[in-house]
This record gives C-alpha cells, sequence and structure tokens, in this order.
C-alpha cells in the first residue's frame, strides 16, 4: 500500500505513513463527533418515556463533558496529524526535486523552460501541499467513516438505511468519473500559467532592449493577451470543478427527502418506532455534511492530479550518477571518437579524438557555433556523450559521480553568473572553507583589486542580483578569483577574458601563467592572440576536430586555424 500511495501522490516513505496517520486520524475524528447524536438519542427517549431522573441528568452532563473532551482531543489529533506531517512531506518533495534537478545533466536544462522548472518546484508543490492538508486525507477519512456508519444504520433497519445512503456512491460516481475532464481544464490552465510567467519573467530581464528598439508597447500587448487567455482558463477550470460538484451536492440532499418519506410511510405502517424514525433522522443530518465537503475534496483531489504527475515526471528523470570514489592517477582528459546529439535529429559533434595533457594548454578554437563549449561541457560530464567515451586520468568519466569529478575542475564561464551578496563570499564559492586571506590573495592573482578599491566598503561591498553594480569585465575577474581560490587540478576557460581590456586581459593572462602550471588547461578562444601560447590547439569546425597541433604547425598548414589568424590579423 505504502508504495502505491508513494507512486500515486508523489511521496516519500516517511510521507506516505503520514498520510495513512492523518486518514485514520480523520476517521477517529469523525466517528467521535457521532457522540452527541447518541447523547441525542438517549436524551430524546428518556424524555419521551419520562425517566429523567437526577442520577440520568448527571450520566448525561457527564457524557456532554466527555464528548467535548473526546472531541478536543480528535481534533488535536487530526490537526497534527494531516497539517504537520503534509508540511513536513512539502519540505521533503521539496528538496527530493532540488536533489534531482542538481543530479540532472545540463542538457536537460537546455529543453526544458526555466519557468517551467520554477512552477514545478514552486507552484506545482504548493497546490499538492494544500491539497494534502485540507481535502486528501479528510477525503479518505470521510470515506471510511461513512461506510462505518452506513454498516451500522443496514443493523437498525435495512429499509431506512437505504433510503439514507442510496445517494453516496451516486455522487461520488459523478465527481470521480468528472477526473478525464478536470484534468483537461487544469492542465490548458497550468500550461497557460507557465506561458504567462515566463512572459513576465522575460519582460523584466528584456526590458532594456525592448526600451531600445521602442517594442515595450508590442511586447506589453501580447503579454496581456496571454494573461487574459490565463483568466479565461483559470474561470474555466473552476467551472469544471463546480459543474460537477454543485449538483452532485445538490443531488446528496435527496437523501434526507427519502429519508423522511421511507420513514414516515414505515412509522404510519407500524413498521418502526418513533424513536428508530428519529434516530435515523438524527444521523442522515450529520451523514450529509461531511459527504458534502467530501465531494469537494473529490474534486479538489482531482484537479491537483495535473500537479502530481507533473511532479513525479520530474522525479521520474533518469540522473547522472555513478562512482564518489574517484582518485585519478594522472589528469589527461582523452576524447575517444566522441560523438553528441543535444536531440535525436540535432547532431552537434562527430567523432572528436584529442588528448589534452597535464601540464599543457590544450586551445579549442573555430566558428562559433562550431562545437567548441560543447566539448568543454562533455569535458566537466555537464552532459554525456552520445557516441565514444571520454577518459579522466584513464578512467571513463560516464563512471564517475559527477560531484566527485567536479572537485578536480576549475571553471570559468563566459556567462558570469554572481549571486547577490558581497565580493568576498562570491569569491568564496570557489572553496567555501577558504579564510579571508586567502579569498583576498585569490582576488589580488585575478587584479580585483583594482576595482574593488573603488567600492564603498571593499570587498564586503554587496554587488545585486548577479552582480548588477559590476561591469562585465569585473563580474568576468571575480569568476576568475573562483579559480584561482579552488586551486584545481583541471582548469577550463570558456572565453576568460573575452570581456577584458587589453590592459587587463595582459595582466590576468600573466596570472594565468602562475595557475596553470602543472595543470590540465583547456581554453576557448576565438581571439587568437588569447591562445597563441598554447601547447597544443584543437580546431572544432562543425562539430569535428579538423585540425590539432601546435601553433606554428597549424599556421603552416593553411588551414582553418590559418585563415582564422589571416582575418584577424
Amino acid at each position: 500500500m505504502l508504495e502505491k500511495i508513494m507512486k500515486r501522490y508523489a511521496m516519500s516513505r516517511e510521507g506516505a505513513k503520514g498520510f495513512l496517520g492523518a486518514v485514520c486520524a480523520c476517521v477517529v475524528s469523525d466517528m467521535v463527533l457521532m457522540f452527541p447524536v447518541g447523547l441525542l438519542y438517549y436524551l430524546t427517549g428518556d424524555m419521551m418515556e419520562n425517566r429523567l431522573s437526577g442520577g440520568r441528568i448527571i450520566f448525561y452532563i457527564i457524557g456532554i463533558i466527555l464528548s467535548l473532551i473526546l472531541i478536543y482531543i480528535s481534533q488535536f489529533w487530526q490537526y497534527n496529524a494531516t497539517f504537520f506531517s503534509t508540511y513536513k512531506e512539502s519540505g521533503v518533495r521539496r528538496i527530493t526535486l532540488a536533489e534531482t534537478l542538481r543530479k540532472l545533466p545540463l542538457s536537460f536544462f537546455g529543453k526544458r523552460d526555466l519557468s517551467d522548472l520554477t512552477t514545478t518546484i514552486l507552484n506545482d508543490c504548493t497546490v499538492i501541499e494544500h491539497t494534502f492538508s485540507h481535502q486528501a486525507a479528510q477525503y479518505y477519512g470521510s470515506i471510511i467513516s461513512t461506510v462505518i456508519i452506513a454498516v451500522s444504520l443496514f443493523v437498525f433497519d435495512w429499509r431506512m438505511a437505504l433510503a439514507a445512503v442510496w445517494v453516496l456512491p451516486i455522487s461520488l460516481l459523478a465527481v470521480r468519473l468528472s477526473k478525464t475532464a478536470q484534468n483537461r481544464f487544469n492542465k490548458r490552465k497550468n500550461d497557460t500559467r507557465i506561458k504567462m510567467e515566463d512572459g513576465l519573467q522575460e519582460a523584466i530581464e528584456a526590458l532594456r532592449d525592448l526600451k531600445s528598439n521602442n517594442a515595450e508597447h508590442a511586447y506589453i500587448k501580447g503579454l496581456d493577451s496571454i494573461i487574459t487567455d490565463y483568466e479565461k482558463k483559470s474561470i474555466a477550470a473552476e467551472l469544471g470543478v463546480a459543474a460537477f460538484v454543485v449538483p452532485a451536492q445538490m443531488f446528496l440532499k435527496l437523501g434526507i427527502a427519502t429519508t423522511a418519506l421511507v420513514g414516515s410511510t414505515l412509522l404510519v405502517g407500524g413498521q418502526i418506532t418513533v424513536m428508530t424514525f428519529f434516530m435515523f433522522l438524527l444521523v442522515v443530518s450529520r451523514l450529509y455534511e461531511p459527504m458534502s465537503g467530501t465531494l469537494i475534496n473529490l474534486g479538489a483531489l482531482n484537479a491537483a492530479q495535473v500537479n502530481i504527475d507533473r511532479t513525479n515526471a520530474m522525479n521520474g528523470i533518469k540522473k547522472q550518477d555513478g562512482s564518489s570514489d574517484f582518485t585519478p592517477k594522472s589528469y589527461d582528459i582523452t576524447f575517444d571518437h566522441v560523438g553528441f546529439e543535444y536531440n535525436d535529429d540535432e547532431s552537434v559533434l562527430n567523432d572528436v579524438t584529442f588528448t589534452a595533457k597535464q601540464g599543457e594548454v590544450t586551445a579549442l578554437i573555430g566558428p562559433s557555433g562550431g562545437g567548441k563549449t560543447t566539448v568543454s561541457r562533455l569535458a566537466a560530464r555537464f552532459w554525456d556523450a552520445t557516441k565514444g567515451r571520454i577518459t579522466f586520468g584513464g578512467e571513463d568519466i560516464s563512471t564517475i559521480d559527477p560531484e566527485a569529478l567536479l572537485k578536480y575542475y576549475s571553471i570559468v564561464f563566459q556567462d558570469v553568473t554572481l549571486f547577490n551578496n558581497t565580493i568576498m563570499e562570491n569569491i568564496r564559492i570557489g572553496k567555501k572553507d577558504a579564510t579571508d586571506e586567502e579569498v583576498l590573495h585569490a582576488a589580488k592573482l585575478a587584479n580585483c583589486d583594482e576595482f574593488v578599491s573603488r567600492l564603498p566598503d571593499g570587498y564586503n561591498t554587496a554587488i545585486g542580483e548577479n552582480g548588477a553594480q559590476l561591469s562585465g569585465g569585473e563580474r568576468q575577474r571575480v569568476s576568475i578569483a573562483r579559480a584561482f581560490l579552488k586551486d584545481a587540478p583541471v582548469i577550463l576557460l570558456d572565453e576568460a577574458t573575452a570581456s577584458l581590456d587589453a590592459e587587463n586581459e595582459t595582466l590576468i593572462q600573466e596570472s594565468l601563467s602562475k595557475l596553470i602550471q602543472d595543470k590540465t588547461v583547456m581554453i576557448i578562444a576565438h581571439r587568437l592572440r588569447t591562445v597563441a601560447g598554447a601547447d597544443k590547439i584543437v580546431v572544432i569546425n562543425d562539430g569535428r576536430a579538423d585540425e590539432q597541433g601546435k601553433p606554428k604547425e597549424l599556421e603552416k598548414q593553411n588551414g582553418v586555424y590559418a585563415k582564422m589568424l589571416s582575418l584577424q590579423a
């Protein structure tokens, strides 16, 4: 049962156990609420029979007090079992999704919209959390308690019981059959919300370009139509639930009429007593109230199925794994007939073979879009090769856990990502336990002192979201300082000096020359002066390693490298 709950509702094992506990608590809570009904039944009988003595009155007073105590205890248990376990599971669910994303290859993020992923972690988890804290356990608890009460009614009189409960399965079935239609409405609503959130995020990020091209009006007009569409889809989704739940609730009320009608007929015919008739009227008045809420809960549970399916789909994606016990014997990186495809029909690399040796600088050059960045990402196992193999120190990197592998890499990306924190803490990301002195030493090697000295709080200056307070070159130098701080045996530089002026580029190159001694260095560059001192150049052109060798050797071959050199000169 636990396995079925885990799979059906995207839960952990502990979450499934907590859910079963919450259902049990709801059943007990519903059953305890029948105690006052029983007391009222016996009190009415005593009054009709004129049996209300002093002892009986004390009995009812004690019964009322005990009922209140039991109701309080059961409600307290239900609250804790339902809400606390749900919120705890919600935290586990979000962490599980984050862990899943952490272990996915970067190729996955190239195929999925970031707004879609954000929606899964934030909105989908919130919807599931609300459903299981307010509806799911209550729904199953009401069903079980109603079945127990219904069976008890059949013990008293099967005719009256049948008149009371016949509406229950029909109402539940009507809402249950609406699940397909509700899922369709909610999927359309969810897809439109993702499109709306994506448009809003894009509008904020691209505001500068929109203004510079006088395109704000046209873009906002398109965004407005998406927001309007989302509003319509939301209304349609709500109506889709109400169209089934409200008629089912109205139909449920027929049970009161049939109970009264059948009871009156049997009472007139002398087949039941007045007290039996009264008891059934009391019970059905209590029976239909939670069932009316149950129909709403079932509708909400149906509506949440889209969010549950999206969460299950995310957790089911194949993750990158491998051995975490990895100690390489050397730091050579070898590409052996490597091919790579983002999609089945989109080949990026074809039969790429070369070795980046320890103690050497291997430069990847070639036309834009030729596959240079893809090669560097494959070397760090951000993606997995679809053909051939890549080895690091002689071991196939597809068998090594990505986090264990990346301990040996320092990477400087072309597009720098900084965090809304101080410069000191942004650099410290390269080595989380680094002392301030180590951070400052790395910053000095990356030539950060020059611009940090102008900031109001020096290295303790907050630089805003993604380093908004810094220029492109300054942001790049912070990123290079991280690489200095990590001081890993393998260095990947993706256009690391592209945002620097000639003077700062020269200073950084001098610092890099100290950093790369006895290390495996793979450099991507478009400016050939950046790689003039490389030990080996690999020309990546149209997904192939067309040329490789020393710069002087390739210059004499009059190939792609020689042509690029001539054009830049």
